[in-house]
Formats: C-alpha cells, sequence, structure tokens
C-alpha cells in the first residue's frame, strides 16, 4: 500500500529541502486523498442543508473535515514521535466528531440515508488507512516537550 510512499524528505544535490517534492510527496499520500475526498463530501452535505441547520452544523463539519488533512500534513513533516501522535489523536477526534455528525443530521432526517452513509464510509476507510499510518511512526525519534504525553 505504502510502496509510492518514501518517508524521507527530498534534498536537492546541494542539500537543499525540496519543498514541492515533499508536498507532492504528502498530497499522494492515501490518507490524504482520503482526507480530500471526505472535505468534498462533506461539503456536498453542508451545501445541501437548509440556512439554519448549515449555521448550526456546517462550521463545525467542515472543521472537522479541514482539520483531519491539515493534522496529517503537519504530522508527515516532523519526524518527532510526540508531535506525530498529538497530530494523530486530534485526526482521529475530528474523524469521529465529523462521524457523529452523520447520526444527528440521520436524526433530523436532512438527508437521505445514502447520502449520509457515503460520509461514513469514507470516514471508515480513513480510518483503516490511519491505522496503518500510525504503525509507521517511529517512538524513538521524540523529544520531551515538558507535557509528559507519549513517553515511556
Amino acid at each position: 500500500m505504502w510502496d509510492d510512499f518514501d518517508d524521507e524528505p527530498d534534498f536537492e544535490e546541494d542539500g537543499e529541502f525540496d519543498y514541492r517534492k515533499e508536498q507532492e510527496r504528502i498530497f499522494k499520500h492515501p490518507l490524504m486523498k482520503k482526507s480530500k475526498e471526505i472535505i468534498g463530501l462533506t461539503r456536498a452535505l453542508v451545501g445541501s442543508l437548509d440556512e439554519a441547520r448549515r449555521e448550526l452544523y456546517g462550521n463545525i463539519m467542515m472543521e472537522d473535515a479541514a482539520i483531519m488533512s491539515a493534522k496529517f500534513s503537519a504530522a508527515e513533516n516532523i519526524p518527532d514521535f510526540i508531535t506525530k501522535m498529538e497530530n494523530a489523536v486530534l485526526m482521529k477526534l475530528h474523524a469521529k466528531s465529523l462521524n457523529s455528525m452523520t447520526y444527528q443530521l440521520a436524526l433530523e432526517e436532512t438527508h437521505a440515508e445514502e447520502h449520509l452513509e457515503l460520509l461514513r464510509v469514507a470516514i471508515e476507510d480513513f480510518r483503516k488507512l490511519f491505522l496503518s499510518w500510525i504503525t509507521t511512526f517511529d517512538s524513538d525519534k521524540k523529544s520531551d516537550d515538558g507535557w509528559g504525553m507519549f513517553m515511556d
């Protein structure tokens, strides 16, 4: 699954970091692709809400979806295990929150169940990719940030 994905940052021959190659590497990652799909599905659901519900739920749902990809990008851009874990926890929390919102919308009968299920399936796919991704974290690469979390 991760064959096309190289964990090492790209440096030019002169030792300079190649931002574009690193960005391309992250955007090609299966987890980033899935998070972008989730953003699109969420945008479609939020866009079809009535004005009152869009005001009530729309920003929360879009924030949840956007943070999932932003925190992935942040975690991939740093080798520190603790920072990766912190970002991973935030990704998980926002994925769960977004998934919960689909059930709230179902209770309010705002959308056809099939439309909500599309987002739920995408979040489940994200969860499976996430589980594989977190196994790639190197727990030996950590520096104590003074908060004591994720330290052995």
